[in-house]
């Protein structure tokens, strides 16, 4: 195999597909990527053998081939290169001479019948959608997944095609995130996939402002494409709970608040909470909302954000990193905080097809 190839060619597909690579795999070949030059395209593959990515690049080829090549090491090196056209020639025992300038690196390779083949497409349905608006609605949810592996179906981010509308949720149990778009599909096409946080990390990675992705699902893989490059990953296999449900129907306060106020208020008043003392108690007045942590080990600290409200006083409390997220992910300029009582589900709505439900801690 021998091309040459542009650094800036190089280092972006390098950038694209590096990041489904483990630290510490459980085999040496899933340490590297699979390099096949045809066509004067040069193709990167990678894969932790649940989550695979693909990217092609445009490059000179001389001779066409494959090998695989450690794929952290490559992008370290290509990293440092100047930016001009960078030579890559490997020979009949996967060595690959790397030449750019006056800069030579050779580097040991493995065969390329070592790496795990790429996954097929299966039977499924496929979804048209702007890259721009999966990646914002990936953003406002995929945070609220579980990391518990015990409870593995929750540890990813649901994508419901139904009823002519695109839905994303996730939730951990304690907190739900849920953002809808509508979308035209014929009704054999609703499906449901649970997609795992890896995968989901990877997309709003690569998702892009502009341009389409076309997602492909099927009963135990989804493949996303988009652009130069195309995401592969195993769906969680399981039926995901009922979150309809733990949605209130209706709460008897509803408070607009400014978010970024809000935001930077909380993120003050959150550096007095400790792990004894993880709560930060929102306490709803006449036309102020009093933030408040207390902690017997560290001290306390409050801060008052006006608000218009000229109800029943309300305190709750929460989380502080659990209220914190969701609004870190909106870009709305004013949010509805919606309450019943300090033991029942406080609700963040806003603007768009957004809901966010979260339990209360209990108020010692």
């Amino acid at each position: 195999m021998k091309l040459v190839i542009g650094k800036d060619a190089v280092m972006s597909g390098l950038q694209m597909v590096h990041g489904v690579v483990n630290v510490r795999p459980t085999l040496p070949i899933l340490s590297n990527v699979l390099l096949e030059a045809k066509d004067n395209k040069l193709w990167m593959t990678t894969t932790d053998m649940e989550v695979t990515m693909r990217c092609v690049v445009e490059a000179q080829v001389g001779k066409g081939g494959s090998t695989t090549i450690p794929a952290r090491r490559l992008l370290s090196i290509i990293r440092e290169l100047p930016a001009d056209n960078i030579e890559i020639d490997v020979d009949d025992k996967n060595a690959a001479s790397i030449t750019c300038g006056s800069a030579f690196f050779k580097i040991n390779g493995l065969p390329d019948d070592e790496f795990p083949t790429t996954p097929k497409s299966e039977d499924g349905c496929t979804f048209t959608l702007d890259q721009k608006i999966l990646k914002d609605m990936l953003q406002k949810t995929f945070y609220a997944a579980s990391t518990d592996e015990t409870r593995f179906i929750l540890n990813g981010t649901l994508l419901s095609f139904k009823a002519n509308k695109v839905t994303l949720v996730a939730t951990d149990g304690r907190r739900l995130a849920l953002t809808e778009h509508e979308l035209e599909f014929p009704k054999e096409s609703e499906c449901e996939a649970i997609v795992p946080t890896k995968a989901v990390n990877e997309l709003i990675r690569i998702l892009k402002d502009e341009g389409v992705v076309k997602i492909h699902a099927g009963k135990n893989q989804a493949i996303f494409e988009l652009d130069d490059v195309v995401l592969i990953t195993k769906l969680i296999d399981g039926t995901y709970p009922n979150f309809r449900q733990v949605i209130p129907g209706q709460c008897e306060q509803r408070i607009a608040v400014e978010r970024e106020i809000l935001l930077t208020a909380l993120k003050r008043v959150a550096l007095l909470t400790s792990e004894k003392s993880s709560s930060i108690k929102l306490t709803f007045g006449k036309n102020k909302l009093k933030i408040s942590a207390s902690s017997p080990d560290v001290g306390e600290a409050h801060e008052s954000v006006p608000i218009k409200y000229s109800n029943k006083e309300i305190q709750v409390a929460f989380n502080p990193e659990y209220i914190m997220e969701p609004l870190r992910n909106l870009v709305n300029d004013e949010i509805y905080v919606e309450l019943t009582d300090e033991l029942s589900p406080g609700v963040i709505k806003c603007d768009i097809p957004f809901i966010y439900v979260l339990m209360p801690m209990r108020i010692s």
